[in-house]
């Protein structure tokens, strides 16, 4: 994910932050609700509720719609910790443990000690490539899914060695 919000959205000013993600176009099918989120985005909790349109043929949530939510919350937290560089995800990765029969709570954190690894990479080596762990977690309390989300951090004028292709 660029680091670039809808530029629709960013203008709104009169909105939270919660409000702008909530609408952002990828998302407002999806009716997420942010809980719980701090300044820099390194403790987040965001509510999806199964809905018509995040239910499949079973009635249970869509892996889609969970992929969809968790992609770029590592990547709003990088882009508001590390300023000045440019954040996409590499690789996503979920493992359903458990069937997502209710309205869903992502769980994401981002440790300090996390934040002073990247730094120092990025200090050294001018990119880094963390990998952060997530979960969903069901209105009872246990853990459907996890998520495995590796992210690129790197220069502005960085080009990838498929970019040229």
């Amino acid at each position: 994910m660029d680091d670039k919000p809808s530029p629709v959205l960013t203008k709104l000013g009169f909105l939270s932050e919660a409000r702008r993600f909530a609408w952002y176009p990828p998302f407002w099918m999806m009716h997420p609700k942010i809980i719980e989120h701090s300044k820099h985005w390194n403790h987040v909790r965001i509510k999806l509720p199964l809905t018509w349109a995040s239910k499949n043929a079973a009635g249970n949530m869509f892996g889609g719609s969970q992929a969809n939510l968790a992609d770029p919350i590592p990547a709003i937290a990088c882009v508001k910790n590390f300023p000045g560089y440019r954040v996409a995800t590499k690789h996503l990765e979920l493992e359903f443990l458990r069937v997502g029969n209710s309205d869903l709570i992502l769980h994401f954190d981002l440790s300090d000690e996390q934040v002073t690894t990247i730094k120092q990479e990025l200090l050294e080596h001018q990119r880094s490539t963390p990998c952060f762990d997530m979960h969903y977690v069901r209105e009872d309390g246990k853990v459907c899914t996890t998520i495995r989300n590796t992210i690129a951090i790197r220069p502005l004028d960085y080009v990838g060695r498929h970019e040229n292709s």
